[in-house]
């Protein structure tokens, strides 16, 4: 079974490419001219994109066409040139301008998943009796694209993560005047609301001991979203220990979330040469 369909994985790898410095295909400073022929960059974009989809080790999913050690050597390579970034904020824009992004209403939860393996982004989990867990603190624009995030410990309150994470508003170049910010009730305190004061924007906040449905109105954008990363078993049960490399693999998730969105829109709103014969 594939990690993901053809249809969206055949674009984001040729942007990818697009990105990745040349190399020559053997070690020309080998000293006898006889090294081993470097493994293909798709090869291993595609191992990644199985680990990040599937969950399972390094060493599971190598095989004769690539070992663990390649996939993780390449993968730290390619952090290190920021090209998981790149490609997440390529994708952001091509959204941006083709379908368009709401930004006029934005919404930010947190979202608390496994992390067996502890690291930089973990601590003791409050709803897993105290395993190691990881939160993430996401931002969302108003139909769900991932906008950015904060990784934290499980452990950490959702309130204090909302200025790091409100902070990503920095990096989407023009904003809209009038900007409304759709909270949970974890939110709702005097400090939340000076917070946005502060930045100028809006709040809409659930209250405290109020039913939830009622208050539900336009959070469950990001709740779908949350959603959609947890379909990535990577990110659901993670066992990275460094941050930058649980980065990289949210990069990815986004990158294929965001193309997989304007895919979808598109298909209502453009007419190409290729366009599939009905909406995926």
């Amino acid at each position: 079974m594939p990690a993901i369909p053809a249809w969206l994985i055949e674009p984001l790898w040729v942007q990818f490419a697009a990105l990745l410095p040349d190399r020559p295909t053997y070690q020309p400073t080998h000293p006898l001219g006889c090294h081993r022929k470097r493994i293909d960059d798709r090869i291993v974009f595609d191992k990644l994109v199985q680990v990040l989809r599937f969950g399972c080790a390094y060493e599971a999913i190598a095989d004769a066409t690539c070992s663990a050690t390649t996939i993780r050597g390449r993968r730290d390579e390619w952090i290190e040139l920021g090209v998981f970034a790149q490609l997440k904020q390529i994708a952001l824009d091509a959204y941006d301008r083709l379908v368009g992004l709401v930004l006029d209403d934005i919404a930010v939860d947190g979202c608390i998943t496994k992390a067996p393996g502890g690291g930089e982004a973990a601590g003791r989990s409050p709803v897993d009796r105290g395993k190691q867990g990881m939160k993430r603190s996401l931002m969302v624009d108003g139909y769900g694209i991932p906008l950015g995030r904060v990784l934290a410990a499980a452990n950490r309150h959702d309130s204090p993560l909302l200025g790091p994470t409100l902070d990503h508003l920095d990096d989407l170049g023009p904003l809209p005047q009038a900007i409304t910010v759709h909270l949970d009730a974890g939110y709702d305190s005097q400090v939340t609301r000076a917070l946005l004061a502060e930045r100028g924007l809006t709040g809409e906040i659930a209250h405290k001991g109020d039913k939830a449905p009622i208050q539900a109105s336009q959070r469950w954008h990001v709740e779908r979203t949350n959603s959609w990363h947890n379909a990535f078993n990577r990110l659901q049960r993670c066992y990275e220990r460094t941050e930058k490399v649980i980065d990289a693999f949210f990069d990815l998730a986004d990158a294929i979330i965001t193309v997989r969105s304007l895919i979808r829109r598109a298909w209502t709103l453009y007419r190409w040469n290729n366009r599939p014969a009905r909406r995926r």
